[in-house]
């Protein structure tokens, strides 16, 4: 082999070296914490087995479940749909105009009447969209939790398995 190319081979294996030398960074994160998973290695085992452990459990679990939580934690929790006040506007309208034309009726002008309620009738259906909306979106935030949970419960199972007290 040449010089050159035995220099070559040398300065390409200490690129991948340093490539693959991960310096101990405390800021880091590992799978547990980000999971919200608290491993205690009861058995000894070191960082480096225990980051292999979470590796192989944080794969077995996602096998198990069917569930990614990068993919769930990342979803956005709106639904997908009419922006606020869809259908709840146009039905409060017609229920003020129904309303405020009774009313305009008995006062002698039912179009003025029917003009005001709907306006009224707008602002409440308004208003009522922004909380169906609201508790759609707390409903999607509760069922992802809950997906996660699941997701943890197999993810802590596995530890568990390997020798390590999971809180």
């Amino acid at each position: 082999m040449s010089n050159k190319v035995l220099v070559s081979v040398l300065c390409l294996a200490m690129v991948v070296c340093a490539v693959l030398v991960v310096p101990n960074d405390a800021s880091a994160q590992s799978i547990s914490s980000s999971l919200g998973v608290v491993p205690y290695p009861s058995k000894g085992q070191s960082a480096q087995q225990q980051s292999k452990d979470e590796g192989e459990c944080y794969a077995w679990a996602k096998q198990q479940t069917g569930i990614d939580p990068v993919a769930v934690a990342s979803a956005p929790t709106q639904q997908s749909g009419p922006a606020a006040g869809g259908g709840e506007r146009v039905r409060g309208a017609a229920r003020g105009a129904a309303g405020g034309a009774a009313i305009g009726a008995i006062a002698g002008d039912a179009g003025k009447g029917a003009a005001a309620g709907a306006v009224v009738g707008t602002m409440a259906g308004g208003r009522q969209a922004r909380k169906n909306k609201a508790a759609q979106e707390q409903q999607a935030e509760q069922a992802k939790a809950g997906t996660l949970q699941q997701f943890n419960k197999a993810f802590g199972a596995c530890m568990e398995g390997k020798g390590y007290v999971v809180k």
